[in-house]
């Protein structure tokens, strides 16, 4: 039998009353890690309702005790700063230390960019983006101070992204633009925190959860391939010292296919001993586009 890979490791993981959330808390413990299950407790779109996913988040640390595994539920709100020094603060106080921080929670309010509302735009920006900021920022201060004490523990960072922001959807302007600010936080935080030995990478999932309720048709195989559960091995060994020191990366998961996600870099270009006129531009960027990759997604002619 293999040896769990995050065995006492002390994880957070937000947004984890339910979807592919869930699955990272219960993979983590599976793997001997110690999880602190934090979810608000509100619906799709971010608003109190029934607040039904407190009780699944207290339902996920009851089936991680159940199975022998130690959990605690948060309900902090990681988009509020306070909030999200409390949660870092929990994780220690509950069980003595913190190793991995799993940026997951979201909310979707999808509308063209024409009828969307400024709060629309404004709380899923504050969910996603800021709910990746605020945790990562005190995780990380966390983490230093024991790196200048020279006390450093294993310390990863795994946010959540998606091809929204890295390819585009229409109808996600505000999601899509969050999860891109994701996928760059994600490149610069690696770089600015490999000095104390963190390392940050993310991942864009497809998945069928509530978020995607009504755009992914049900399986009609025994392979789902959007099944929420095919993430979170690629999450629990990126938590993981075999890893390494892989850092800064993206892989998109989705049922039984990986892909590594390459960043922004220098396609066709063309240089002159002399600025731009107009009728330049008119030349050579219809040239350049010619020998560039287009998004598929984009319109066409």
């Amino acid at each position: 039998m293999n040896e769990p890979i995050c065995d006492g490791r002390v994880v957070i993981v937000t947004g984890a009353g339910g979807g592919i959330g869930r699955y990272h808390a219960l993979e983590f413990a599976r793997q001997g890690a110690k999880v602190v299950v934090n979810d608000r407790g509100v619906r799709v779109d971010g608003s109190d309702g029934a607040r039904e996913t407190v009780s699944a988040a207290d339902a996920v640390v009851a089936e991680i005790i159940e199975r022998g595994g130690e959990a605690v539920a948060d309900y902090h709100d990681v988009s509020d700063m306070a909030g999200a020094e409390a949660l870092v603060q929990r994780a220690v106080d509950e069980f003595g230390q913190l190793n991995v921080l799993v940026n997951n929670a979201g909310i979707v309010r999808d509308r063209t960019v024409a009828n969307m509302a400024e709060s629309e735009w404004d709380d899923v920006i504050r969910v996603h983006l800021k709910g990746t900021f605020a945790p990562t920022h005190f995780a990380s201060r966390y983490w230093r101070s024991l790196h200048k004490e020279g006390r450093p523990v294993p310390a990863r960072i795994v946010n959540t992204t998606s091809t929204s922001g890295l390819f585009g959807n229409p109808g996600q302007s505000n999601y899509g633009a969050a999860k891109a600010g994701i996928a760059s936080f994600t490149m610069i935080t690696a770089m600015e925190l490999h000095r104390y030995g963190i390392k940050v990478n993310a991942v864009s999932p497809g998945a069928r959860t509530r978020m995607t309720a009504g755009l992914i048709d049900e399986p009609e195989g025994d392979f789902d391939p959007f099944d929420p559960a095919a993430i979170a091995p690629f999450v629990v060994w990126l938590g993981s010292d075999a890893a390494g020191e892989m850092t800064g990366q993206v892989l998109a998961v989705s049922g039984g296919t990986v892909t590594v996600l390459e960043p922004w870099r220098p396609g066709p270009s063309e240089e002159r001993p002399h600025l731009f006129s107009v009728q330049d531009v008119a030349d050579v960027v219809p040239k350049l586009l010619a020998d560039a990759y287009i998004n598929p997604r984009l319109p066409q002619g």
